[in-house]
């Protein structure tokens, strides 16, 4: 089977296991309501992608680690694992918040968490997700591969999955940039989710017909939004810019 099959297949499931998994946690344990997390419209996290192909090829490191016990060896995996998923998981929330100027997800409240991307917390989650993969997916892998080459149907899902995420990455940078450059004259990071939350509950008010996405793609809705929206939440920006200001002081 090719390193490249192998890897669309991987993106695929972990784009759609890990949007499930988003929107489950924000219902039950974070927000307590369902969100689309993400900047994609679409039911699918890119990010758990990466994260799923990169368990893959990790996986197959475990006899490289020089240690004796089984066990211990297990442990060290999924540590590293963890630890590289992270990594990814922080790449991610830089280019978004110094390039996009927006930010997908914030840990600012828990504890160790470094510029509100990662969190010891959410690591932790990590570890607990790559032994869940280990054990309960990557066994079965190169089977489902074997089953998805024989399953021309499935075969035209996958390829249609890759057909609607190019146009839905299209459309949604084109609704980022927009966003983007609000916060660029505003000199702000915007918090996306609670920016869509706020279209959302905005649009129920006005018991208007159209879902949130299509008033986005206009670009004078958009505007009236973010202006909206700013204002409603200009204060808690304000003290945030000051507190980062206040602190760039302290280390000079």
């Amino acid at each position: 089977m090719s390193t490249f099959l192998i890897a669309a297949f991987l993106f695929f499931v972990g784009s759609l296991l890990g949007w499930c998994l988003e929107v489950v946690f924000r219902r039950f344990f974070s927000a307590k309501k369902w969100i689309n997390p993400g900047f994609l419209a679409g039911p699918y996290l890119p990010l758990y992608g990466f994260s799923l192909c990169l368990l893959y090829f990790m996986a197959g490191l475990e006899n490289v680690i020089p240690i004796g016990s089984d066990v211990l060896r297990k442990i060290v995996l999924f540590a590293a694992m963890a630890i590289c998923i992270t990594f990814v998981e922080y790449i991610a929330g830089i280019i978004f918040i110094k390039h996009m100027k927006i930010k997908l997800w914030d840990y600012s409240n828990e504890w160790g968490n470094i510029d509100g991307i990662i969190c010891p917390k959410f690591s932790f989650f990590w570890a607990v997700l790559s032994a869940i993969y280990y054990f309960g997916i990557h066994p079965h892998i190169l089977n489902a591969l074997e089953w998805f080459s024989q399953n021309l149907a499935f075969s035209f899902c996958v390829g249609f999955f890759y057909g609607i995420l190019v146009i839905d990455v299209a459309f949604s940078t084109n609704i980022v940039a927009k966003v983007r450059q609000f916060s660029k004259e505003n000199d702000i990071v915007m918090r996306y989710e609670e920016l869509k939350e706020h279209i959302r509950s905005a649009k129920e008010e006005r018991k208007e017909k159209f879902r949130f996405l299509l008033s986005m793609y206009s670009s004078v809705s958009l505007s009236e939004h973010l202006k909206e929206y700013y204002e409603q939440h200009k204060e808690e920006y304000l003290a945030i810019a000051g507190k980062h200001s206040h602190k760039g002081k302290k280390s000079e």
